[in-house]
């Protein structure tokens, strides 16, 4: 099992928009058909200066995280429409072997 990670950042008043378009948007769109997707999970913590939002999608192997993000998979895959919401965000997404 793989877990692919990526943090973003909004605002605060950008934050349940951004929420609701990853959830009932974006995640169906990037994840259909996808061979070897497990799930996701959508972190949220809220500081004084802004909203952080860790995306953790599992995945069955690495071939599978490939298959999700193309050959350049460290690469990290965010639609315009996130980009237009976040102040910012990662560039490169962390692949962890899940070791339990």
């Amino acid at each position: 099992m793989i877990a692919r990670i990526w943090k973003g950042w909004t605002t605060h008043e950008n934050a349940s928009v951004y929420e609701e378009l990853f959830k009932n948007t974006v995640l169906p769109k990037v994840t259909q058909g996808v061979e070897g997707y497990v799930s996701t999970n959508l972190l949220r913590r809220e500081t004084e200066q802004n909203v952080e939002f860790t995306t953790v999608f599992w995945f069955e192997s690495l071939e599978a995280v490939k298959n999700f993000a193309g050959a350049n998979f460290e690469q990290a895959v965010v639609p315009e429409q996130v980009k237009a919401l976040m102040s910012h965000y990662e560039e490169t997404v962390h692949h962890h072997d899940v070791a339990l």
